[in-house]
């Protein structure tokens, strides 16, 4: 698993390995929201989506 930059992708990971479905489609919304009114640049968006894509959702503690 990689360092990530972006505090909201090191909240969703702690999330998602304490299974908090509520805080991951929190911060996934509100990622999305940012990036769909162009208050981003992409790259937290892109992070995110690499998270969800190494971190297994139950697999322990942050």
């Amino acid at each position: 698993m990689s360092e990530y930059k972006h505090a909201s992708v090191r909240e969703y990971v702690k999330a998602k390995k304490n299974a908090d479905r509520a805080t991951t489609d929190r911060i996934v919304a509100e990622v999305t929201a940012r990036f769909d009114t162009r208050t981003t640049d992409g790259t937290e968006a892109r992070e995110l989506f690499n998270a969800s894509m190494e971190v297994k959702f139950g697999e322990g503690g942050a």
